[in-house]
């Protein structure tokens, strides 16, 4: 069954206009055309749309239905060809936790500085893509590796592990912890967009897991002092919390920031945020 735009547009104008005369007019065709495009829709779809008197045309229960939809077919089309013909004046940087954590200030400033003409969007998506793979980002920040090759990566830069635990925790006022500290603690990971779990640990010396879905849980979830997690020195910039303490973890690798694009269809500034980023984080 095919239906074409002309006929969603034509039933729209209908119900929006009132009469076929005035659909007419604003769709610039002839009242007949109006006639038969509606009748086509309808002999398509096997229902009847609209209620026809000689002064006004009102849509049936199911005509309200098929109007709905075909509002927001239009408007996904009309999004679609926006998109396409944009030239990429928009680039979405998808991100699952911190964005680039203090660096974020520096890397939209600068970005605006030296490219005004694209606008640039920092996109919190709590995907294990941070919205590529659902196409609602154009690169994603990960600090996680994404095991997909229809993806390609470049490292941008390292931060340090953090370990957060509740103000009240006895650890909390030793300026720092190392990973044995935390053993025999309950670690709280995200599997889906997390950067730590029981496994950065020896394989004796593993503290026993529980598992969070995103960073607000996460961090309402320590704060009990229940559990602990360790993340990355981004997620201390950017949520400073009551009742919430950081402290670095002096024994533990440091976490590695990519940016990642599509491999076959890269954004046209995916090279110039791979040097911006570098440097912000080298400097």
């Amino acid at each position: 069954m095919d239906i074409e735009l002309r006929q969603l547009r034509c039933l729209i104008a209908i119900v929006d206009e009132g009469t076929f005369t005035d659909a007419a007019i604003a769709l610039g065709v002839s009242q007949a055309a109006v006639s038969r495009t509606l009748a086509a829709l309808e002999q398509r779809l096997g229902v009847r749309l609209l209620r026809r008197t000689s002064r006004e045309s009102s849509p049936t229960a199911i005509g309200l239905r098929v109007v709905a939809h075909a509002r927001r077919v239009l408007n996904e089309v009309d999004n679609l060809i926006q998109d396409a013909t944009s030239g990429h004046v928009e680039l979405r940087i998808g991100h699952a936790w911190s964005a680039l954590g203090r660096l974020t200030p520096a890397f939209q400033h600068r970005w605006q500085q030296s490219h005004p003409e694209t606008q640039l969007h920092l996109l919190r998506i709590n995907s294990p893509s941070a919205g590529l793979a659902e196409g609602t980002a154009d690169l994603a920040v990960l600090r996680r590796p994404l095991p997909d090759r229809r993806f390609e990566d470049a490292i941008v830069g390292l931060e340090t592990r953090w370990c957060a635990m509740a103000a009240a925790d006895p650890l909390a006022a030793s300026g720092s912890v190392r990973l044995a500290d935390l053993s025999s603690r309950v670690l709280l990971v995200d599997r889906r967009t997390g950067t730590t779990t029981a496994d950065l640990w020896p394989a004796n010396a593993r503290p026993t897991e529980q598992e969070s879905r995103d960073i607000d849980d996460w961090l309402t979830v320590i704060a009990t002092g229940r559990c602990v997690g360790v993340t990355a020195q981004s997620v201390v910039d950017q949520y400073p919390r009551p009742g919430i303490v950081y402290l670095p973890v002096r024994d533990a690798e440091p976490i590695v920031v990519r940016l990642v694009w599509w491999r076959y269809d890269p954004h046209p500034a995916t090279r110039t945020v791979i040097e911006l980023l570098t440097e912000l984080y080298r400097t």
